[in-house]
């Protein structure tokens, strides 16, 4: 007999660990501490092995049925489903290490040494306001020009087209870190020289801006 959420939620703490089963060797694992898990017994290449789910009410009865799939459909295909949820998990957790969010904060921890705190938190206003919202969760060695450009776009078309520049130059700076700390291959930001309207203030500004000169 299949398990219900009624029947799920309404389980006491056992006197000891006891399982639930479901269906097509899905169980539910309760302990004493009031702990109940998602568990799947299976055999690959001989031994009997176990994977975790998850616990409940965090995972579901139906995601619990829907990673038993997932699970089944490794072993199908002779992949050891314990296995394939540790690459997929160190896999999140690098895409997650080398998103453009967390390496433009490592860039900027750097960069704002010895800076006055004004002068850094302009420049760090920009890149979390303009730059996060489209590119923030992106594993920056995905991050292409058109991409890019799309981002530095939107700020362009609202008039800031001199903030659009220093977004880009900021973006420079960020991918050679990148590059640097072995995230990256090749700075996009390279080849979108001349994609931008010209800067307000030319030339010029960049020679005694702060921002150019050993600055950011």
């Amino acid at each position: 007999m299949s398990l219900t959420d009624i029947f799920i939620k309404s389980l006491k703490c056992p006197d000891k660990p006891k399982k639930f089963s479901d269906s097509d060797g899905l169980y539910l694992y309760a302990s004493p501490s009031g702990l109940k898990s998602w568990r799947f017994d299976y055999r690959f290449q001989g031994k009997r092995l176990t994977i975790t789910f998850g616990t409940y009410p965090l995972v579901s009865l139906k995601e619990a049925r829907n990673r038993l799939v997932d699970a089944k459909r490794s072993l199908n295909a002779g992949i050891n489903p314990a296995k394939q949820k540790q690459l997929v998990k160190e896999a999140e957790h690098s895409a997650s290490r080398n998103s453009f969010e967390i390496v433009s904060k490592e860039w900027f921890e750097r960069k704002k040494v010895g800076k006055k705190d004004s002068y850094s938190s302009r420049i760090w206003g920009r890149v979390e306001n303009e730059l996060f919202p489209f590119l923030g969760v992106r594993p920056i060695e995905e991050i292409t020009a058109p991409e890019l450009l799309e981002a530095l776009r939107k700020v362009e078309n609202r008039g800031a087209v001199d903030t659009a520049h220093r977004c880009l130059q900021y973006c420079g700076q960020i991918f050679r870190y990148a590059i640097a700390t072995g995230r990256m291959t090749h700075d996009v930001s390279a080849d979108l020289k001349g994609a931008l309207r010209p800067a307000i203030h030319g030339h010029m500004a960049s020679l005694t801006d702060p921002e150019s000169v050993g600055g950011y």
